[in-house]
């Protein structure tokens, strides 16, 4: 899954490099518009819809928080 991710945020936003565990919202390399963005990417590429209230910056921060978000929406 997580190579899924990386890959996902690499065609998104190539110019940073995503294999860090650093918060990407803290660091900029992630804005708003790209985490909109990205819920439409990981819903089509995984098969899920998630939940609004789990659309926030922190839920998109890291590899494991969004990782973490993907799981909670495959068992919903």
């Amino acid at each position: 899954m997580k190579k899924k991710i990386i890959s996902i945020l690499s065609e998104l936003r190539p110019e940073f490099d995503f294999t860090e565990e650093i918060n990407f919202i803290e660091e900029g390399m992630l804005d708003s518009f790209d985490v909109v963005n990205l819920v439409d990417e990981i819903e089509n590429q995984f098969g899920i819809k998630i939940n609004g209230t789990d659309i926030i910056p922190e839920n998109f921060s890291s590899i494991s928080s969004i990782a973490a978000v993907i799981e909670r929406s495959q068992k919903a």
